[in-house]
């Protein structure tokens, strides 16, 4: 009898948690896998939003070997290279900015609001502002660097000092195809306060203080502690935010559009802005969606070698090996 009760039942809530979740299946469906099923499919073909024509692997071939393959392999380079630079001091910054915000000192909670603060600011209205901050003239980091400092200098009185400006000749920055990525990649540090600083801060609250306080009896330092039960214990948090930070920095877009324009001479074309370009002013929608693919299958690829070799360095609390 009991069994005849609970299986209406339990077909009665899988029809009910079904109804539930028709929602959000239907804008996935509707959303997300139908344009991106749309958009492989496009992918083979040449598409200008006029008519469709079937041209098999002809948008691989132009993108790998063909006449746009220089701009290829020019903006995914300096994609690679943002990531490289960007990724890595990016976290470090959150992570260090995160410790500081984590000791227990008089007012931290408004230091935390006014170091989150910069990342609530509009990309746009933020590539504004450091568009200013680089001019190469009227620049607030060229006025900064040009300062006159006391300099030694040893003449037939003695030694004495001569104001030098620091830098002579400071960089032309985004006017410059050398500085105009390293521009971009030092702008990237604004956002060193905001979601990553706030997911490292949580980490960090949630070691608990027996750690410290058996390390501290033992006479460990403050480095030692970071090293040893800070840095292992929250190698999960790095993780996660190691993924996210790439994935983001591969789809950096609206800096060098906004700043840049790709340019000076294509040093701040990035892959995304390479891909929107195509799109969206060119109208070659087909090879668009072919590069979004590729941009796909290399984020996939990285992320899945990242999760299998997580297993070497990313400690979870309470597993044994």
């Amino acid at each position: 009898m009991s069994n005849k009760i609970r299986k209406p039942l339990t077909h009665r809530a899988s029809f009910w948690g079904f109804i539930f979740i028709c929602p959000w299946l239907l804008g996935f469906i509707i959303f997300t896998a139908g344009p991106m099923l749309a958009s492989l499919v496009l992918s083979f073909c040449k598409y200008d939003l006029k008519s469709v024509t079937f041209i098999g692997a002809g948008n691989y071939h132009r993108m790998f070997v063909g006449s746009e393959h220089e701009y290829f392999y020019k903006s995914l380079t300096n994609t690679a290279l943002y990531v490289l630079f960007s990724v890595p001091m990016g976290l470090t910054g959150s992570l260090l900015l995160a410790v500081l915000l984590n000791q227990k000192v008089k007012g931290v909670a408004v230091f935390r609001t006014l170091y989150y603060l910069p990342s609530l600011t509009p990309a746009v209205a933020s590539a504004l502002v450091w568009m200013w901050v680089f001019h190469p003239e009227y620049g607030i980091l060229n006025s900064f660097l040009t300062i006159n400092l006391p300099f030694p200098t040893l003449g037939d009185q003695g030694i004495g000092f001569a104001f030098r400006p620091m830098i002579a000749h400071p960089p032309d920055w985004l006017q410059s195809s050398a500085w105009a990525l390293p521009a971009l990649i030092l702008m990237s540090l604004w956002g060193i306060g905001g979601q990553r600083m706030i997911i490292f801060l949580a980490g960090l609250q949630g070691i608990s203080d027996e750690y410290y306080e058996a390390a501290r009896i033992d006479g460990a330092g403050a480095w030692h502690q970071f090293r040893h039960i800070t840095i292992p214990l929250l190698t999960p948090t790095i993780f996660f935010n190691l993924i996210l930070g790439i994935v983001g920095a591969f789809q950096v877009f609206t800096a060098a559009y906004i700043m840049t324009g790709g340019g000076p001479n294509n040093a701040t074309l990035f892959y995304v802005l390479y891909i929107y370009r195509h799109a969206f002013e060119q109208f070659h929608m087909g090879y668009a969606a072919a590069l979004a693919w590729v941009l796909f299958i290399l984020l996939f690829t990285f992320t899945l070698i990242q999760f299998k070799q997580s297993s070497r360095w990313v400690h979870y609390e309470g597993e044994t090996k």
